[in-house]
């Protein structure tokens, strides 16, 4: 299926990315397939990992994570990043990490609660990595346009 994709396929996958618990009855209302039509599609997306999964959206503000953060870190040039990667999985704060182009190696994203909690995973966590060379942080005012999913 990867690569045969059509319109209809668009659609629904349009439709589950606004709701995610959208049902086949709903969705063959909307794209004109029967409901058992609706439902093999689905499985074959999901079958060929075009749908990764499924998850709640959850409000950052209103269970406290006020504080989204843009870090942008170097790393020593020894050609091995494993570690850094690594300790990166490993913290729950990092919601997106990056290899990139250009005058950094790595961006992430990160949340917390509090400035405070910022401090303390730069100084205790990011730049206790051995690897790490060097990073530069932009804290987050508001957040005029992010989307979740594709």
């Amino acid at each position: 299926m990867v690569g045969k994709m059509d319109h209809i396929d668009e659609s629904i996958l349009g439709i589950l990315k606004k709701n995610g618990k959208a049902s086949a009855t709903e969705i063959s209302k909307v794209v004109g397939l029967s409901i058992p039509a609706v439902a093999e599609r689905i499985r074959k997306m999901e079958h060929n990992s075009i749908i990764e999964g499924y998850g709640a959206k959850i409000s950052r503000r209103k269970t406290g994570y006020n504080v989204t953060a843009f870090i942008m870190v170097n790393v020593e040039r020894n050609g091995n990043d494993d570690e850094f990667r690594s300790k990166i999985l490993s913290f729950p704060q990092v919601l997106e990490c990056h290899h990139i182009v250009g005058a950094f190696d790595y961006l992430l994203k990160v949340l917390v609660k509090t400035p405070d909690e910022l401090e303390q995973f730069l100084m205790a966590q990011l730049n206790e990595i051995p690897m790490v060379t060097s990073s530069q942080t932009f804290m987050c005012l508001s957040t005029v346009k992010e989307e979740w999913n594709v």
